[in-house]
């Protein structure tokens, strides 16, 4: 069996960028010294969660890729042969920004680039003023160790980017996150909102036979005032059978180390050939926004 150990890095974030690239650079390093193969960071690590707001000082944030993060990872990549996905904000141009992952080889090469594709706007989480939708596409890439899919946050809630990513034969599926609670809202509505969480993606690692990893911040991020953001942490890994195979914490800062078998992709997908049943005759009509049949 192919086994390879994945690395998810969560932590919280301070208002002070170089500090939070310093600090996931380290967790990477360690990660990589206990044996992760692929690592993964969380949602712009780089700084608190900045969309709680429409500030355009904020874009002020945003660096070039490739660029000063990008590089720093591709040396940690080849300096310990690992697999590293990095989430930043990308500035593209003037005017024009992306929440972006770069994918790099364990020989440190920058393998390309994904650009978040489904921009939330909702209350504390205004990002349809900061990012412009990705124009990548959904892709795979093959590393070191083996075929992955990188999406992002909001594009976990949609079972036709996992789905397209899954045909161009990722085995593992990527998600950096930066999810929490509404302080206010967590006692009635807390438990169901994590629950719908993570239940869609495991979900996605049921449908398309493949392993799903979900990196998400931890810590109450208050960047404007008020009640502000409690990052519900729980990053996790999930089988290809939907199963969770490791979970951290609601609180704590930690590097989750996943040992996985990457053969049972194949196993799996020749037992639930769900990917050989699909009646693609028949989705035409999944590229509309709306069926009306009256």
């Amino acid at each position: 069996m192919r086994k390879v150990t994945l690395g998810l890095l969560q932590h919280a974030c301070t208002g002070d960028p170089k500090a939070n690239l310093k600090k996931t650079l380290a967790q990477a390093e360690k990660a990589a010294k206990q044996g992760a193969k692929i690592i993964c960071t969380q949602e712009l690590f780089r700084s608190e969660y900045f969309c709680q707001s429409e500030d355009h000082d904020n874009f002020a944030l945003a660096e070039p890729i490739p660029g000063p993060s990008t590089k720093a990872f591709q040396k940690v990549a080849k300096k310990h042969g690992v697999v590293i996905v990095a989430s930043l904000f990308e500035k593209r141009a003037s005017g024009l920004y992306h929440n972006t992952a770069v994918i790099i080889d364990a020989d440190g090469s920058l393998l390309g680039i994904y650009r978040k594709m489904h921009i939330p706007d909702d209350p504390l989480f205004y990002e349809k003023f900061y990012f412009t939708p990705g124009d990548t596409g959904f892709r795979a890439w093959d590393t070191k160790f083996g075929r992955i899919g990188v999406l992002i946050c909001w594009d976990q809630w949609y079972p036709e980017g996992a789905r397209l990513t899954a045909l161009q034969g990722a085995e593992i599926l990527f998600y950096p996150t930066a999810i929490g609670w509404h302080p206010s809202e967590k006692a009635e509505y807390g438990e169901n909102q994590h629950g719908a969480w993570e239940t869609i993606q495991r979900s996605h690692a049921v449908a398309n036979g493949c392993y799903v990893a979900a990196v998400n911040r931890v810590g109450l991020e208050t960047p404007i005032g008020g009640d502000g953001i409690e990052f519900w942490g729980q990053s996790f890994v999930a089988g290809t059978s939907g199963q969770i195979l490791a979970k951290a914490s609601v609180e704590k800062e930690e590097i989750l180390l996943v040992p996985i078998e990457m053969d049972k992709v194949d196993v799996t997908r020749t037992h639930w050939p769900f990917l050989r049943d699909r009646r693609i005759d028949a989705y035409g009509d999944l590229t509309k926004r709306f069926i009306d049949r009256t």
